[in-house]
Parts: structure tokens; sequence; C-alpha cells
């Protein structure tokens, strides 16, 4: 309490005077308060300052004059960020540290400890939440994804708005849980395992690192694909372990570009953990990030011992997904981000060819379509995403976001790169969610079908799509039978059941579905033991 004390000794001295510091005095939010002591914060290296977080009860009011309640001592801080460092409200890399300066694991607002943190900066995301919505969602497929804490920040006596506490990717047991690499472990089980890898600019990352052989496709100069050593550190990997990782992916893409990369046992998926690549793919696809794929982009790999492959992810920065870009895949709801080269081929920073490969794979798309189909019925249902963005909103909106823009008024004005500007918060939020109803739906008409069964009567076609309430279905097949036809919901309930005789050859098929109102729906035909299975939308 002695050290509590005198923390809030030099808080009170900056507070002394200071206007904006005056109208802030409390926060249905955490409070973050930092001291620098007089030095300027750097791009690096990190400076030592002071920190105290203001954390009460669930529901207790944060007041300034309040005792830290969370944490109270040393941090190592800078900017962090590449683009981001370019805006006025400045992102933040903080390091726990003891008083003489090394790191200690810390639990900040209640996430589990570790010494490495962002203090991330929503700017030119006026709804404040892009990066905290995409986490969530991809935790909520049961993935690792940055936890995610709002706050308010205070440095040196000068409030500077909404912030967000997420975990660094890092190597550890409640983030990247694969094994701690040592230098000395040059050889056998030891050397396949774990190393942690990204694709990206090299600002902050210190440029280390191997360029693929394979160019990125739909390329209009000499672009290549550059992998950055992430974990161990540039500093810290050992030769034998560059060379291991390094060849490790130059087989997984040379299997993939190979004409025998479909072979599930030699090709791809001999690198490759499939099921990470494929939720790695809906995420971006479903923020339609503009960044996805080619900048912040991770990947990791386990020892041989522990399966041994290559897995997608975590998921990282998401500021510029969810229509938040005005070039190249535009902000508009419909398109597949995976394309990005397609449309910006000039960019200096593209797309590796992996994700258009992968998807020439009848076995991928198919597990990409019952995958897309399962979490559409769970974490991704649009009511489940529209009911986390308000439930975000509501804490936000209760004193917070106007403090917020009032310190950064962006409301109303174009940042970089916004494709929509909002005059309120409000705004902001509607506009979000419109736009999240209408990418699922886009992406519910256009991601790979899942088809169930080894194998299926000839054809079946379900016509026309979007219809007003009249469905036509096609069925073709060399063996009569009865078929059933179901027609299903967005959420898997079964709204309609017919049973039609099938003859040999063409069968027309019309279903009125008048009273059924406008949405996705999924008509699955059965016949003969096999199915198959189609999307289509009930317009207006």
């Amino acid at each position: 309490m002695k050290n509590n004390r005198l923390a809030h000794l030099w808080l009170i001295v900056l507070f002394c005077g200071n206007l904006h510091a005056q109208t802030f005095t409390s926060s249905n939010l955490p409070i973050i308060v930092i001291n620098t002591n007089g030095k300027a914060i750097l791009d690096e290296p990190k400076i030592t300052a002071d920190m105290g977080i203001i954390n009460n009860a669930p529901g207790v009011q944060n007041k300034l004059t309040d005792p830290f309640s969370d944490y109270v001592g040393k941090i190592g801080i800078e900017f962090r960020g590449s683009t981001s460092q370019s805006f006025p409200k400045k992102p933040y890399g903080i390091e726990t540290r003891d008083a003489i300066g090394n790191g200690i694991d810390a639990a900040l607002l209640g996430l589990p400890p570790k010494d490495d943190w962002v203090l991330f900066a929503p700017y030119n995301d006026k709804s404040l939440m892009r990066d905290a919505l995409a986490y969530h969602l991809g935790r909520s497929m049961g993935r690792y994804a940055s936890r995610a804490k709002f706050f308010e920040l205070v440095i040196n006596g000068q409030y500077e708005g909404i912030y967000i506490l997420l975990e660094k990717i890092k190597r550890d047991k409640s983030r990247v849980d694969i094994a701690k690499l040592d230098p000395t472990e040059i050889s056998g089980d030891d050397l396949t395992g774990g190393y942690i890898v990204k694709i990206d600019k090299s600002t902050g990352s210190g440029g280390d690192g191997w360029s693929s052989s394979i160019p990125p496709t739909n390329r209009n100069g000499s672009q290549t694909i550059f992998f950055l050593y992430d974990y161990p550190k540039s500093t810290d990997i050992v030769p034998q372990q560059k060379a291991y990782i390094k060849n490790y992916m130059d087989s997984f893409e040379s299997a993939l570009k190979g004409t025998s990369f479909k072979d599930p046992v030699n090709g791809y998926a001999k690198y490759i953990d499939v099921d990470s690549f494929i939720d790695f793919l809906i995420m971006n696809e479903v923020s339609k990030n503009a960044d996805g794929y080619r900048l912040s982009t991770y990947l990791y790999k386990k020892k041989d011992s522990d399966g041994g492959k290559i897995y997608m992810g975590p998921i990282w920065d998401f500021n510029l997904g969810f229509g938040n870009v005005d070039y190249c895949t535009q902000g508009n709801p419909e398109g597949f981000v995976y394309k990005f080269n397609e449309v910006c081929g000039g960019d200096y920073w593209l797309i590796p060819f992996w994700w258009d490969r992968l998807l020439q794979d009848p076995s991928f798309q198919i597990k990409l379509g019952y995958r897309w189909q399962t979490l559409r019925a769970g974490p991704l249902k649009t009511t489940t995403v529209l009911n986390y963005i308000d439930s975000v909103s509501t804490v936000l909106n209760v004193e917070s976001q106007q403090r917020n823009f009032q310190r950064w008024p962006v409301l109303g004005e174009y940042v970089w790169p916004n494709y929509f500007v909002g005059a309120t918060f409000q705004s902001e939020v509607n506009w979000l969610k419109d736009w999240v109803s209408q990418r699922l739906a886009w992406l519910d008409l256009n991601m790979p079908l899942y088809v169930t069964g080894v194998e299926t009567f000839q054809t079946s076609v379900v016509y026309p799509n979007p219809n007003q309430g009249t469905l036509a279905v096609d069925i073709t097949t060399k063996e009569e039978g009865i078929a059933q036809l179901e027609i299903i919901n967005s959420v898997g309930g079964a709204v309609r059941q017919r049973s039609f005789v099938i003859i040999s050859g063409k069968n027309n098929l019309n279903l009125d579905l008048s009273d059924l109102s406008k949405g996705i729906y999924f008509c699955r035909i059965t016949l003969n033991g096999l199915t198959q299975t189609h999307r289509f939308v009930i317009s207006p």
C-alpha cells in the first residue's frame, strides 16, 4: 500500500493544472495511467516508465483518485506499429518490468500473465471495435486469438482516449502453445519446433528472414513473399534453425505447387494443419480484411513429436477489415479477399499463391464448405455477431466514446482509408452491423457448398437464386427412387419437408415457399442414401 500511495503522488502532480485531465475524472472502463518521468517515448528502444491500473469490481466506477488496484510498477514503453504510428493517436508496446529493469510476467486486467503487451489505439476505425470483434470471433471458433480489454489511457497527465489492451503474439502456454526452442536445440526432434513465422513489413521485425522461391500470382512486377523470423527472434535464432524452417516451408510450397498437390499423403496436407488454414481463410473473408494473407500474417510449426505441421495464425490486425478501406478490394461487402492480387497486382505486398491453389482441391473445398455451414449455425450466426457488436457499443456508449472523440475529433471526417464516414459513433456502429449482415449473406452464396456422401447422384440444381418464393429443383439420375427434399433455415431448422418419386433421367420439381420470410436457406436433397445440399436466397 505504501508503494501504491507513492505512485499516486506523481499522478496528482501530473493532473494539477492539466485541462484535459480535469475533464476526465472517472470511467466505467478500467483506467491505465503512465508517467514517463520527463522522457520522450521513442519508436525504439523502450524507455522506462511507471504504470498504474485502476480496475475496480464490475459495476463499480473507476475514479482517478482510487488506488491502483490491478498493477502498479515499472514498464518499458515504445511506439509500435507501422502505418499506425503516423496517426496522432499513437499505439504503444509495453513490457512489465521489475525495479531493475528486467521483464516480469504480470496479469493485466485479468488476462493470463506475460511481460509483453500492446496498447492498441483505434483511430481510423471509428467503431473502435473492429480488432476486438475479429479476435472475439476467432476465439469463438475455437482458435487462439489475442484477448482484448477496453480501457482509457492517461500519459503524463494527458487524457489519450479509448485504447485496447491486447496480448502480443508470443510463444506461451496461454498464447501460442508451442515448445520452447533454445539456441542449443539444433538436431533431432528438438530442431523441428516450435517456430513462429510471419509475412509482414519488416518494420519492427529486424527484417531478417527469407524470400519464397515461388512468386505471388498476378504480380505486376518482381514482388516476392518474404517470411520474417518471429520466434525465435532474429537475434536469437541460430543457422541450423534458420535452415530447418526455411527448408520445411520450401517443401510445403513445392508440394502445393506440384502436380500431385491434392495427394492426401504426399501433397500439401503432409505439411500443414488443413483445418487451421480453413479457419484462417474464413476469418479473413468474414472481415474482408484488406491486409489479410499478406501482412500481419502469422503461422507456427510444432515439433514432429507434437504432429510437426504448420498452423495458420494467430489472426492479427483487423482495423482495415469489416469494410474500412477505400482501395483495392474496397469496402463493399462483396468479393473475396484472397483474390487481392487480381485487383491490386501492383501493390508491394501481395498474397502468397497458397489460397488460390488450395481452393483448386475439391477436398479442401468440401472441408471449407462444411466448416462454413457449421460456423454459420453457431458462432458466425448473424444475430450472434450483431449481439456482440451491440454489447461493445453499449459499454462504450456509457461515456467513454464521447470523451475519446472529443480528444480525437474524427467523426464526420475522412481518415485514411475510410470507405464510410459517419457523423456519429452510433452511425459507425450501425453501418458496421449492416455491413456484417450483408457480408455474411454474400459469403453464404459464394462459399463452396458442402456435399455429403462419397458419391452423389448425377446432378441437382436449384433455381432461380435468389427467388421470390418459388423454387425449382432439377434432379438428374440414372436410378429411380424417392427423393426427400428438406428446406432448412439459416440456423439449421427444417421448415419444409417433401417427398417426390424420381424416375431415371431428368426430373423437374417445384416448391411454393411464398410463406417463408426472406433470408438464407438450404435445400437438402437425399436420394438412395446420397445427399446434395444447395444454398439459396428468398428475396423480397
